[in-house]
């Protein structure tokens, strides 16, 4: 009888070795295996990535844009859609902030768009109607509806783009103020007016600060707004604490370590014709003056 001794530990690392070498020219030709890629453009994915949040553009309108520039791309040869066109088109539209584009394996152009940022809306006395984006931009009109502040009175582009969106970041980026403005109105003496949602008042804080040098334009427009608006709040909780918030109708924080305010009228009880005034003929009627200040109906805080 013939007794046969097998190596079972050699036997394994063969039949490990094999499998291996299997295993590996199966992979290597896997992946030398050109991938397949679709030849035309089979869909358009295009999202508006605050669409919500803005509203001002929808993908029927970047679709629109694009097919009126015969650049929709859907069933078009991948190889003959340039990518960069489409972008470099959608940022010169007016409300467009970043456009990206690019294609997929299985013939998908896809093109994410976000949007510029409004925050104030400037109807000048000139005639002027347009948009103000979060870096002084200017954005045409459109039937975009969003509670932000309106700017009116004797406001030019420049002095808009430059000074009041100084403004208007400051107020916005507050807590308080971003509630309580609804409306900025520029005087034709640069001054400036606040109307505020709560109390029948109109706050005058004087004309901004000027510089040639857009830094230090900042830097003093920030810091007069930033004392102006701490006096009024001041004057929100030790005034109007006890006055009541109908007392006045004009508040003047014009002159320095004083707030000077006009009595509103006092209402009876007879039913009376109203009339209501734009900021600037309320001004021009119950401006606080020097004069004024001695006035009876004028009263003077000290801070």
């Amino acid at each position: 009888m013939i007794r046969i001794n097998i190596n079972w530990k050699k036997t394994f690392l063969i039949i490990f070795d094999v499998v291996i070498a299997g295993y590996l020219v199966m992979a290597m030709t896997s992946w030398n295996k050109p991938v397949e890629h679709s030849d035309m453009c089979t869909k358009v994915k295009i999202n508006i990535a605050d669409e919500n949040e803005n509203g001002f553009l929808n993908s029927k309108e970047i679709k629109s844009l694009l097919e009126r520039n015969r650049m929709y791309p859907l069933s078009r040869p991948i190889a003959e859609i340039n990518t960069r066109s489409i972008e470099e088109r959608l940022t010169h539209m007016p409300f467009v902030n970043t456009a990206q584009c690019y294609t997929t394996t299985d013939g998908y152009v896809c093109i994410t768009v976000t949007q510029r940022t409004p925050i104030i809306r400037v109807k000048s006395n000139n005639g002027d109607d347009y948009y103000l984006d979060d870096n002084g931009g200017v954005m045409p009109n459109s039937q975009y509806t969003s509670d932000m502040i309106i700017v009116t009175g004797a406001v030019t582009r420049h002095y808009a783009t430059h000074y009041v969106v100084l403004l208007a970041q400051i107020i916005n980026s507050s807590e308080l103020w971003s509630r309580q403005i609804e409306q900025i109105n520029i005087l034709p003496d640069k001054s400036v007016e606040l109307v505020p949602r709560v109390g029948d008042h109109i706050v005058n804080i004087g004309a901004l600060p000027t510089d040639a040098d857009s830094k230090q334009r900042q830097k003093k427009v920030q810091t007069f707004v930033n004392g102006q608006l701490h006096r009024l709040e001041v004057f929100y909780k030790e005034g109007l604490k006890y006055a009541g918030w109908t007392k006045y109708d004009y508040i003047s924080l014009e002159y320095v370590n004083q707030v000077v305010c006009h009595r509103a009228p006092v209402k009876h009880h007879t039913e009376e014709k109203t009339t209501t005034v734009a900021p600037q003929q309320a001004a021009s009627s119950t401006a606080a003056t020097p004069q004024q200040a001695a006035n009876p109906t004028t009263t003077t805080q000290q801070q």
